[in-house]
């Protein structure tokens, strides 16, 4: 268990927290491109920030104060032009670096004037990689935004989903170190739920963790498997701080403030072999609802039922009334391993996996238990002999509310002819 204290100072987020702070260090996913080939300006809130994400009439991404500088009226009501965001109130207009480069009255009524130079607005850099948006929200210099390798492959279908979770970021992460859960809430859970009864799944035999520089790798041994498993000799991210990775798709939580998450997922699937070459294109972004029309919350996909089990320990979890057992090994590392940073950022220390060499960061590789089927392909008749890809063929099973036009895209892709 932990201290009231303790636990505060792993889920306060806001600016000048520890977490907070130390979270501003690193790059954050926040939505997907192609989000605002629909809208052009989309209000948000990132470690209880309240911004705006824009992209102007050039293509450049901005995100910045959601509350203009002049009379603080709100920018999501604003509109872009050819270079930044202008304030529908007065029209003063702001670039992505946060400089007020127009004030139309002002600049008629005294143009000698320099106030414009005055009136900076909040701002933060925003990159693409992977059709992902990702912004920096932390002290100068600004580190290396690390290209997950991934998130370069060829030749896949890849989609991202959006969804807003209202509970705190950390008891979201703690399921990125938490392998029983897989066992009990995705196979057990998930065949009740569907009315199976009879036997459980395999158990959780062993369990170890080993850190690297991007995280975490959890390795495990279930009944019918042994050590010469790949679950065990290679095993599966917790990506740090905030992510995890599962050979083919990444999960991030970003806090959006103390008490809500933006849920941000990342999917890939090679085509079969002989489809090469392949080109998606823009990569599809669509949200995720977490309750239905009836506002019960939905349980049929793997991420769902995640859901269901953060938002179930509170807005915040009470980590002082828990009773940590064997299986939480990996609750207890992480914890121990964030204080650990906390400390020693205070006292100057780098942050742990922070890149300053462009030439490592833009293509990151992790460990992956599938790299061979993921990066060379397999024949569609052999999608059916894996469980995950045979899976994939049936449906998409991580998230509920995959709209048609996503799921037509990826059939074509993967050379699918549901007419047939």
């Amino acid at each position: 268990m932990l201290s009231a204290d303790n636990n505060r100072l792993l889920t306060e987020v806001g600016a000048g927290t520890p977490m907070g702070d130390y979270l501003r260090r690193y790059w954050m996913p926040i939505g997907g491109a192609t989000e605002l080939d629909r809208i052009a300006i989309k209000p948000m809130r990132l470690l209880a920030e309240d911004l705006v994400l824009y992209r102007d009439r050039g293509g450049t991404f901005g995100l910045i104060d959601r509350r203009c500088p002049h009379r603080r009226a709100d920018l999501t009501f604003g509109y872009v032009e050819d270079t930044g965001i202008r304030c529908s109130y007065h029209g003063w207009l702001m670039d992505e670096s946060g400089r007020c480069i127009e004030q139309p009255y002002d600049d008629i009524a005294n143009p000698s004037a320099r106030h414009k130079e005055r009136c900076r607005t909040r701002a933060y850099p925003v990159r693409e990689a992977g059709g992902l948006l990702w912004a920096y929200l932390g002290p100068q210099p600004v580190p290396e935004l690390p290209v997950w390798e991934p998130l370069t492959w060829p030749n896949g279908f890849a989609e991202i989903v959006i969804s807003e979770v209202p509970c705190n970021w950390f008891q979201c992460q703690e399921n990125s170190c938490d392998p029983v859960h897989f066992e009990w809430m995705h196979e057990n859970w998930s065949s009740r739920l569907k009315g199976a009864a009879g036997s459980y799944s395999p158990r959780h035999l062993k369990l170890k963790f080993e850190e690297f520089e991007h995280g975490f790798v959890y390795k495990r041994v279930r009944e019918g498997a042994d050590e010469s498993d790949a679950n065990w000799t290679i095993g599966r991210v917790t990506l740090w701080p905030n992510g995890f990775y599962l050979s083919d798709h990444f999960e991030w939580r970003v806090p959006i403030d103390d008490h809500n998450t933006l849920s941000v997922s990342w999917f890939y699937t090679r085509v079969p072999k002989g489809r090469e070459p392949y080109v998606q294109g823009a990569i599809p972004t669509w949200h995720g609802p977490i309750k239905d029309d009836q506002g019960n919350w939905i349980t049929s996909h793997v991420i769902n039922q995640d859901i269901i089990a953060w938002v179930g320990q509170g807005t915040i979890a009470d980590r002082s009334a828990e009773h940590l057992g064997a299986s939480d090994v990996g609750i207890t590392m992480i914890r121990r391993r964030f204080f650990d940073e906390l400390a020693a950022v205070a006292q100057g220390a780098e942050p742990k996996g922070i890149l300053r060499n462009s030439n490592v960061a833009k293509c990151v590789e992790l460990p992956n238990m599938e790299r061979v089927r993921c990066v060379e392909g397999v024949t569609l008749e052999e999608f059916q002999a894996i469980p995950v890809l045979k899976a994939r063929l049936a449906g998409f099973r991580w998230q509920y509310g995959q709209p048609p036009e996503v799921r037509r895209a990826f059939e074509q892709a993967i050379g699918i002819d549901r007419r047939a």
